[in-house]
């Protein structure tokens, strides 16, 4: 279980990717107020954790309504978080996050807790998908659940840590180390992603 526990957490924070959420953070808060910044902050990270809650409790039941095998499941959901760890190597913008136009939209509005920062940044697509393939994937007892829900509460505290610490964050890693940590982190992912294939395959042809 512990084992399963830190696969899991590395997996979740890889793909939530806190510290490249913090160049972003600090481009759509920039010239507000520390309190609207915290507000945001804050707001984002609990709307996502409701997200994410749901998403954990209703994995199975989606799954088994929608006719969807396991093995079916954990091949598709390897094959999104692969390519989300090539746009990560190779920097590139990923659908599964938000599109330029997205992001003007975001700096536009006054509240950016629900757009962009709980969905797509936070929960988005690639976390929802690493959600359903931990908890739809089996049966969880009450104690498994808690402590793996509580990895991903974890990662969302780091990721409210660092908004929190934005400016800070930048003044130490600065862009340019955002995106190295993201390329590495890429690399980390996209084996993670090959692995969740090669179960989904081995379950269903073994």
């Amino acid at each position: 279980m512990i084992d399963e526990l830190v696969k899991f957490f590395v997996v979740f924070l890889v793909v939530v990717e806190p510290l490249s959420l913090v160049p972003l953070f600090a481009a759509l808060s920039e010239g507000a107020s520390d309190g609207w910044k915290r507000r945001m902050a804050v707001k984002a990270t609990v709307l996502s954790f409701a997200i994410l809650l749901l998403v954990a409790l209703g994995g199975r039941a989606f799954i088994t309504t929608m006719g969807i095998s396991i093995e079916a499941f954990k091949i598709a959901g390897g094959v999104m978080l692969f390519l989300i760890a090539l746009d990560m190597v190779f920097v590139r913008e990923s659908g599964a996050k938000a599109t330029e136009p997205e992001k003007q939209e975001g700096r536009r509005r006054a509240d950016i807790s629900v757009f962009p920062l709980a969905f797509p940044f936070i929960a988005g697509p690639g976390a929802i998908a690493t959600l359903l393939l931990t908890f739809g994937s089996n049966e969880r007892s009450t104690l498994e659940f808690a402590a793996l829900f509580g990895m991903v509460t974890l990662v969302l505290l780091v990721t409210l840590a660092l908004m929190l610490l934005t400016p800070r964050v930048m003044r130490v890693i600065g862009v340019t180390g955002a995106n190295v940590t993201s390329r590495l982190s890429g690399v980390i992912l996209a084996a993670l992603a090959v692995q969740f294939m090669l179960d989904g395959l081995k379950t269903a042809f073994g």
